[in-house]
């Protein structure tokens, strides 16, 4: 594969980068979050291309001081993203861009505080995911609170609804989602429910095994994917949740985010406490050949490792890489050794 490295070092840990949705046809802004700072800050960044030596420059446009380590950031549209800290709080975000004046970032909400332990000591907030305007956060102290950025107010709060660490959660539809414990075990909640338990538990391994990260396939719901402490990546089909429908030995060290490609979902990207980042894609025709569509190839049996091809984007570092993200065939990468790469031209099979 055939493509460009560029990295910049910005002198502070990147926990988390995002590319920000594309702004007036636009992909060249993103933002990173740090982390390990006496002051941490969410920044946003931009980036020039010389086209004479396809050399790529980012350049910081506006930053905004952020209370704790950032935990983790989304975006709900191309304004608008969310941030969580270890400090037990969640903010909306916002990007004021008016004309003539360069972007600024504003913070819209804050959730102060909302997870804390029982003796009242603030509890890190490990995770959140979006629906819509619809936010769920999660924390090591077990809890999971309900938020919408349409309101001040906390929408509903699960006291209690783990005995232990909260590590990762998504959306699995509008009313449900998954979360991951530190004892290995994923659970299925119905928002609308009043009780404040899980309407399904199973476990990611027989070792109890951390789950690190979820993902759901962008056009499958159903299909969840799960990172692990220990490098692997276990896939289910969650219509039929009883056991994991594969499980790839991935990465030597821990995973930290796995991402699908948002236009073409065969296409996955992982990266690693081990300071790897890779890009997983089905071998060229190896799908036809099994019958398989872009949406099932993650639900092949257990020969779908000899369906994939896994390319290495970036020799390995020394430091843990602890967010990726991907834009049409732009990735991007923080790590702890205080430095961004941009990984400019990556192929993406169709």
């Amino acid at each position: 594969m055939t493509h460009n490295i560029h990295g910049t070092f910005v002198s502070e840990k990147i926990n988390k980068i995002r590319w920000r949705p594309d702004f007036m046809n636009d992909s060249h802004y993103f933002i990173t979050g740090s982390w390990d700072n006496d002051q941490n800050s969410i920044k946003l960044w931009d980036f020039q291309e010389n086209e004479e030596d396809a050399e790529v420059y980012p350049f910081l446009v506006t930053e905004f001081c952020h209370k704790g380590d950032v935990t983790e950031i989304k975006f709900l549209n191309g304004d608008f993203f969310v941030t969580s800290s270890s400090l037990g709080s969640v903010y909306l975000m916002k990007i004021s861009s008016e004309h003539g004046i360069e972007p600024l970032i504003e913070n819209k909400i804050s959730w102060e505080g909302i997870h804390k332990f029982p003796n009242e000591e603030i509890s890190p907030c490990t995770a959140f995911a979006t629906n819509d305007n619809d936010i769920v956060s999660v924390g090591e102290d077990g809890t999971i609170n309900l938020l919408n950025s349409q309101n001040q107010s906390i929408f509903r709060k699960f006291n209690n609804a783990d005995s232990c660490s909260i590590n990762c959660v998504t959306f699995l539809k509008h009313s449900e989602i998954l979360t991951g414990n530190l004892r290995g075990q994923l659970k299925i909640f119905d928002i609308r429910a009043s009780k404040n338990e899980p309407t399904t538990i199973f476990m990611l391994s027989g070792d109890q095994v951390a789950p690190l990260c979820l993902q759901h396939h962008p056009t499958q719901r159903h299909l969840i994917m799960a990172g692990d402490e220990e490098g692997s990546i276990t896939i289910w089909d969650l219509r039929q949740n009883a056991y994991p429908v594969n499980l790839l030995d991935a990465h030597e060290g821990s995973i930290s985010e796995i991402h699908f490609h948002p236009d073409h979902p065969n296409q996955l990207f992982t990266c690693s406490g081990a300071g790897d980042v890779w890009h997983w894609s089905p071998k060229s025709g190896g799908m036809a050949t099994a019958g398989l569509t872009a949406e099932n190839v993650w639900l092949a049996s257990e020969t779908i490792k000899n369906k994939l091809d896994v390319f290495t984007l970036m020799p390995k570092l020394h430091k843990p890489i602890n967010s990726v993200d991907v834009n049409r065939n732009k990735v991007i990468c923080g790590c702890d050794n205080e430095a961004m790469y941009l990984i400019n031209g990556i192929n993406i099979f169709k």
